[in-house]
């Protein structure tokens, strides 16, 4: 038996468990509903991470942890940043954060005043234009092509005033799946570093990537980047244990002190458990055989759910180079993304809509699903969509 038929088989995703637990996903949903919406996956985590867990809670001491994180997470971090993404850096340049989410807030924080501007894709995950809020700066949309995903160079030169501080890079991107290539970002770089702007580089799906592409940080490019690159990373796509809350920021030097002093004041490294960074140590240094593992899982449930969408009359649906989840187009019915969310639920199904409120303007007309299950479950979930689709009409012109 392969890793991948151990851990990810049918049998490894208990159902029952599920609706008590995966709060986000099945115990969201009335009983008998299929969750094909938040980006977490549906199995245990690798069994050295209950390890780690059972051993710090047996003698039951529970105490603060320390700012600069438990001893040896930085330099763990510190580690990976560069072994696995190629960037150079040090332990101090390390800070522990409770997520993403939390590195978005504090980078938008070191980045922008209020009023400033700042650059981010659209569509994207909502979590970018929260931070920006969050720093009181102002929202500038760049959009994407949803058929073939790519930077936009020329459109992106026009967006830059005098105002913009912040460029927002997601890579891998959520929701499109796109794994920027090399060239795009060297040349994303070097129009941050001809207008002296902050790139934040929220890498959260760094390690989910599908043969033959191949992830590149932004700070691997060179000391100039570097400089000018606050770059996140996460645990919870790569190790199912989003509920642990615990990634880490890779600061550049330049604004080591300044990001200290705020993160400070906003208690981010203190939201981070000390239990959730033994458990981040545990994750890459004894679980690389579960992600790669998970990848392959992951790649396998990629191909069928893409051709099984595509199958479907209206539906369009690119392969997504990374993450795990879909953006299939849906115009052809002539539904909003909501109203075609709301349609499929009718059919035991849920997914994401692509509405300005999750992902920006530019994701309507699209629904996102996740495919980090099994395959009975994904299998049954994208049988009640096409059982959904067959009962609605296509608008005609629609080329279908």
């Amino acid at each position: 038996m392969t890793s991948t038929e151990k851990y990810f088989h049918d049998d490894q995703a208990d159902v029952r468990s599920l609706q008590r637990r995966a709060y986000m996903r099945w115990n969201a949903l009335p009983e008998g509903m299929i969750p094909l919406t938040a980006a977490d996956p549906d199995f245990p985590a690798a069994p050295e991470i209950s390890e780690v867990i059972h051993e710090y809670a047996g003698d039951g001491l529970m105490g603060y942890g320390v700012m600069d994180g438990v001893p040896g997470f930085r330099e763990c971090m510190a580690q990976v940043a560069k072994e696995r993404f190629g960037i150079d850096c040090s332990p101090g340049q390390i800070i522990p954060i409770a997520g993403a989410a939390a590195g978005m807030w504090l980078a938008s924080m070191l980045a922008c005043q209020p009023g400033d501007e700042a650059i981010l894709f659209d569509p994207v995950d909502y979590l970018f234009g929260l931070s920006i809020d969050v720093a009181r700066a102002n929202r500038v949309l760049l959009p994407i092509d949803k058929k073939q995903p790519g930077l936009d160079l020329g459109r992106l030169r026009t967006l830059v005033t005098p105002r913009t501080r912040l460029i927002c890079l997601c890579n891998p991107h959520n929701p499109l799946g796109k794994v920027f290539s090399r060239q795009e970002l060297i040349s994303l770089g070097e129009i941050a570093l001809q207008h002296n702007l902050t790139i934040m580089s929220d890498e959260v799906w760094a390690d989910i990537v599908f043969s033959p592409n191949k992830h590149t940080s932004l700070s691997s490019l060179g000391p100039e980047l570097a400089a000018k690159t606050i770059t996140i990373f996460g645990t919870s796509k790569s190790f199912a244990i989003a509920g642990l809350r615990v990634g880490f920021m890779v600061i550049p030097q330049p604004l080591l002190e300044q990001a200290k002093k705020v993160s400070m004041a906003i208690g981010i490294p203190f939201g981070v458990t000390t239990l959730s960074q033994l458990v981040a140590i545990t994750a890459y240094q004894r679980c690389m055989y579960w992600l790669e593992a998970f990848c392959q899982h992951l790649q396998q449930q990629r191909d069928f759910a893409v051709t099984n969408l595509n199958e479907i009359p209206g539906v369009t649906c690119i392969s997504p180079q990374g993450t795990y989840v879909l953006f299939p187009d849906i115009h052809a019915f002539g539904l909003s993304s909501q109203q075609m969310a709301d349609h499929l639920l009718n059919f035991g199904v849920a997914v994401v809509p692509g509405t300005p409120q999750f992902f920006g303007p530019g994701a309507e007309g699209h629904i996102r699903i996740a495919f980090s299950t099994t395959r009975k479950i994904l299998s049954q979930g994208l049988d009640r969509i096409k059982k959904g689709l067959a009962e609605l009409k296509l608008e005609k012109g629609s080329g279908v």
